[in-house]
């Protein structure tokens, strides 16, 4: 099978790349989502070369460049990752979504017991040879998504089904969260979260998700509970409490809740400490700012260059600062909507509003967490925080994006497209037959085939129209939802 990605992986005409309109001539997809990501890009570079100054004279006796230039790398590898993602068809990821999402299960389980521990959280394991660390629930949130992904496009005739629909799309959902949650509580939540977004959107049954969402609210009560209960006396309770909530972290989670209760406005609180000082910053910050390069608190605020970065960017760019990095990543959103109702078919247009979909929400919890809205989490702030394997991956997921608004916009304008050429594009009728029959073998069960004589290859081909319209009739459109919502399904 080559169709459809001849379509991606065709290079056509183009200029040798040695210039920025080279280099651009090549880039297909979203131009609006390219622009995003290199103004976040540079946002990134200062505001970690501007909050790393502390780190520079501890470890590196006072070389500020470090760090700016480990982020430029981190940002030169992220782009490239990007550029081959989106050159590569989206479908290739159906293919391999479920060996991904296998192969991060074991790797999730290994990490809660035997990874590395850092702020209390087993959530880390170091790559031998290459002595590197990697957080595998970034591995883990991007293979649930293609893999959700790829059941809702198969399971849109039984969606309604609670056997046949419901269970096996939920189940995958379960095991990411539960593995993630005693690690990092705060990831597993937002991987619950923006799958049940997704579920929804992908016409799942209102009523089972309510149902979910009633059950995985049950722990969160509970924690909320302890938090209350042991107020007056957290530490002696806490050390009363069985292991496995020990290993679960919960007394941490206690602690976080009831700082945010309870102790958010006491200044003397030493637990309070990091969200006074981001206060401090966005109030010295104002309107416009102190100015690049001037923050006074990031010297004395914890974690300035991930957790807390937008603190340090209202300081030195004000309030219009903050408010334009809201607005980019609430223009990314749509953008990525825009691609998910053009997309003719269901895995893709899955995939693409999956993942924006957390990269989006990531990005409001960590703002939400800055201005206290929101407790603790650690959560990085996408694209902007320094870089490490949550900036590659998240990265890979923008790729992805782009790969899918690729296909969207050949499929749109086979021919007229700036920079394309006859071997890029070669008919909108051929492309559409090429990706629907692609589609159709991740959409029906795999089954061993033999070799197809010549009259069922021009049967096939007979009939490939006719499941691009069986295809494009299971298109996920938020309208569907929206009705099914209406009558109460």
């Amino acid at each position: 099978m080559t169709g459809a990605n001849d379509i991606s992986l065709k290079g056509g005409n183009l200029p040798n790349g040695r210039s920025a309109a080279g280099l651009l001539s090549k880039t297909r997809g979203d131009k609006v989502i390219w622009a995003i990501v290199v103004v976040l890009a540079v946002v990134s570079m200062l505001a970690v070369y501007s909050s790393t100054g502390l780190l520079a004279y501890k470890y590196n006796r006072g070389n500020t460049e470090v760090y700016l230039f480990k982020q430029v790398v981190f940002t030169a590898v992220g782009l490239g990752i990007i550029y081959f993602s989106h050159r590569v068809n989206y479908t290739l990821w159906s293919r391999v979504a479920r060996i991904l999402f296998m192969a991060s299960v074991p790797l999730l389980i290994y990490t809660l017991f035997f990874g590395l521990k850092l702020n209390e959280g087993s959530r880390w394991i170091r790559l031998p040879i290459i002595n590197l660390t990697f957080q595998t629930s970034d591995l883990a949130k991007l293979s649930l998504f293609m893999f959700l992904s790829r059941l809702l496009s198969k399971k849109q005739e039984v969606i309604k089904d609670f056997k046949k629909g419901f269970i096996p799309v939920i189940i995958p959902v379960g095991i990411i969260c539960v593995l993630i949650a005693p690690a990092n509580l705060s990831t597993a939540l937002l991987v619950g979260a923006t799958s049940m977004l997704l579920l929804f959107i992908g016409r799942v049954s209102t009523k089972h998700l309510l149902m979910t969402i009633g059950v995985a609210l049950i722990p969160v009560a509970f924690l909320v509970m302890l938090a209350i209960g042991f107020y007056d006396k957290k530490e002696e309770k806490c050390a009363e409490l069985p292991f496995f909530l020990h290993i679960a972290r919960v007394p941490t989670w206690i602690s976080r809740v009831q700082n945010f209760i309870y102790d958010s406005k006491q200044v003397d609180k030493d637990e309070n400490y990091q969200i006074n000082q981001s206060k401090i910053a966005i109030a010295k910050g104002g309107l416009l700012g102190l100015g690049p390069g001037n923050s006074q608190t990031r010297n004395f605020l914890p974690h300035p260059y991930s957790d807390f970065i937008f603190a340090i960017i209202i300081e030195e760019y004000g309030l219009a600062g903050g408010g334009f990095l809201i607005f980019i990543y609430l223009l990314f959103l749509l953008r990525s909507i825009k691609i998910f109702k053009k997309c003719p078919y269901a895995f893709g247009a899955f995939l693409a509003l999956g993942l924006s979909f957390t990269l989006v929400i990531q990005a409001l919890i960590n703002m939400a967490v800055t201005v206290n809205l929101f407790p603790v989490t650690g959560v990085t702030l996408p694209l902007v925080s320094m870089g490490g394997s949550s900036f590659l991956f998240t990265c890979l997921a923008i790729g992805i994006i782009l790969s899918v608004a690729r296909n969207v916009e050949q499929l749109e304008a086979p021919s007229n497209s700036p920079g394309g050429g006859e071997q890029e594009k070669p008919s909108a009728k051929k492309q559409k037959d090429d990706i629907a029959e692609e589609e159709v073998e991740e959409e029906a069960p795999v089954v061993k085939k033999a070799k197809l004589t010549k009259k069922k290859e021009k049967e096939k081909v007979e009939t490939t129209e006719e499941k691009a319209a069986k295809l494009a009739a299971l298109k996920p459109l938020t309208d569907i939802a929206m009705n099914d919502l209406k009558q109460g399904k």
